[in-house]
């Protein structure tokens, strides 16, 4: 998917299926599981008030507020997003992390996973981002490196490696707005039947595509967890 094509990510996050679809490869990952190294890096601030960007179906905003006790806040720029989580009891709204339509300094962490190279304006978006954090808040982003899912991508074309905020630039992208980033590398591997290849591949745009392939493919996941100060 291109990050940069506003109304492709408009549409690829319309409904959920596109991105149950990437997300159904994940299911037996040999390695650490980069989502409970973000959630082990928000509980470490031990936050009251907590902001997640881009949450997609709400469940890590609800964890958050079911384990940790914190009041969360979740935005997200698709309507549908903003249901399923509302389904699930979070407090969701409809907004754009360039532009968030909320006060200076009211939350103590902010999340956002696997979105930030989906923001035409990045430096905007982390602006605001810190704008919203208290002195010493924390934000918490995850994202992907050059060679995340890099046996998939060759069979989805040379245009499916198009990425911003990779985590090979992420913490030099991050310096300008925070004091102190620490970079939290997560490598893994995962095998996908040629059912999963064919749809992570069909999920990322362009429609149905002939067989890629008849055997499973192990694949590398690629992932960091960006620890800012404020």
């Amino acid at each position: 998917m291109r990050p940069q094509d506003e109304s492709l990510v408009a549409s690829q996050y319309a409904t959920e299926d596109a991105l149950e679809a990437r997300r159904s490869v994940y299911g037996d990952v040999e390695g650490p599981d980069a989502k409970e190294v973000a959630f082990a890096a928000i509980a470490e601030a031990a936050p009251k008030r907590v902001l997640e960007v881009g949450g997609g179906p709400g469940e890590l905003s609800e964890r958050i507020a079911r384990e940790l006790g914190a009041e969360v806040v979740m935005v997200d720029s698709s309507s549908r997003m903003v249901e399923l989580a509302r389904a699930r009891g979070v407090d969701a709204r409809v907004g754009d992390v360039q532009a968030l339509p909320l006060g200076d300094g009211e939350f103590d962490c902010a999340v956002a996973a696997w979105m930030l190279y989906h923001v035409p304006d990045l430096d905007r978006g982390l602006s605001e981002l810190r704008r919203v954090l208290q002195p010493e808040g924390r934000l918490v982003a995850v994202t992907n490196g050059r060679e995340h899912m890099q046996e998939l991508r060759r069979l989805a074309g040379d245009w499916a490696w198009e990425r911003r905020f990779r985590r090979e630039e992420a913490v030099a992208l991050l310096e300008p707005h925070f004091a102190r980033v620490e970079r939290r590398d997560v490598d893994a591997w995962v095998s996908v039947d040629p059912d999963g290849v064919q749809r992570w591949v069909e999920s990322l745009g362009g429609g149905p595509r002939p067989k890629l392939v008849d055997e499973p493919v192990r694949a590398h996941i690629a992932c960091a967890i960006l620890v800012a100060e404020a």
